[in-house]
């Protein structure tokens, strides 16, 4: 194997950030891949890829699994490294880093040291300012909590992993591997990446602009991926009114051909798959949370509470004060309603 050494020489040094309560799978995908790139067959030397986990005490980080993961590397040490990677977990924990790692990953990152946010590590680097002008890609999961915690950050969860500029971020999941694999190719070269997914039983490697594995909601399953990703795009697009020629240029058809790959797929056309898209979304604002029927219409676009209910009626079988009465929803007034 020839390695490709990163610019300072030696094995290219990856930093790693566990957050409390990080996601287990995604830290160990990541290593693992690393580990099995730094080194022919599955011998485990770093002769090509380093990393730490870096922290700035020596208590061990617990996971959301449970699993602890003890730090290797202090922030006193001073190390320098070629990428820094923040391994999310759960949300709703407070101070995913605490004041040191975040002061340590945001100097780095305005510095220009590249910085990875896997899993919901995204959340962190926007949290640390270094998402500001740039698009991120999160998991299709937690796009609505995104969009409300950064309403000013571009975002996009369709893809699997999203680079611009120096900050990349990944949905999570099996896609960490992909990423990881993506960093060694461009480091250390193809043969590494091949040698760790082959290993990993991966069968193929995946960019970072293949699909997320999932269709949106109450949504058959699709073989062709131009349907898929055009779904994928309109659930994205939901909060906005649906333009099926916007749509057709993003997938790369023509509106006409977009229009033929539906009908073969779903039986209907993408104009018609917008709108189910939309209400689909809209019953989970009805059902979970306690904005107003006027408000969550207008958040997705309808020209009137009137006609949003009136097309609710005839998707769902009732309007959307009956699904809250159903769904036991604390709503506020839906007066108004046909």
């Amino acid at each position: 194997m020839t390695a490709i050494e990163p610019v300072r020489g030696g094995p290219l040094r990856v930093g790693i950030m566990l957050t409390r309560n990080f996601t287990l799978s995604a830290f160990a995908l990541f290593v693992d891949t690393l580990r099995l790139a730094s080194d022919e067959r599955d011998h485990s030397g770093r002769k090509y890829v380093d990393w730490d986990v870096v922290s700035d005490t020596a208590q061990l980080i617990p996971s959301s699994s449970g699993v602890p993961v003890a730090p290797t590397a202090r922030l006193t040490d001073r190390k320098t490294y070629d990428y820094l990677v923040v391994v999310g977990g759960r949300l709703n924990i407070e101070q995913q880093l605490n004041p040191a790692l975040m002061s340590f990953l945001k100097a780095n990152g305005e510095k220009g040291t590249p910085v990875v946010g896997l899993c919901t590590g995204s959340f962190v680097l926007a949290e640390a300012g270094l998402l500001r002008g740039k698009t991120a890609c999160v998991s299709w999961l937690h796009r609505e909590e995104f969009e409300q915690a950064f309403p000013d950050i571009s975002l996009v969860s369709h893809r699997l992993f999203l680079e611009d500029g120096k900050v990349t971020t990944c949905a999570g999941g099996t896609a960490v591997a992909d990423l990881a694999a993506w960093i060694v190719k461009k480091h250390v070269g193809l043969p590494a990446a091949k040698n760790a997914m082959e290993i990993l039983q991966i069968e193929r490697y995946r960019d970072g602009d293949d699909i997320q594995a999932r269709l949106p909601l109450n949504l058959p399953a699709v073989r062709d991926n131009r349907v898929k990703l055009a779904l994928l795009l309109m659930e994205e697009l939901a909060h906005q009114k649906g333009d099926v020629e916007g749509i057709a240029s993003r997938v790369g058809v023509s509106s006409r051909q977009l229009e033929r790959l539906f009908n073969q797929e779903l039986g209907y056309g993408p104009s018609k798959a917008i709108q189910k898209i939309r209400l689909e979304k809209a019953r989970l604002f009805v059902e979970h949370t306690e904005q107003s029927v006027m408000q969550i219409a207008v958040a997705f676009g309808y020209e009137s509470q009137t006609h949003f209910s009136r097309m609710f009626r005839a998707h769902f079988g009732l309007n959307p004060s009956e699904m809250r009465l159903r769904s036991g929803a604390n709503g506020t007034d839906t007066k108004g309603e046909d």
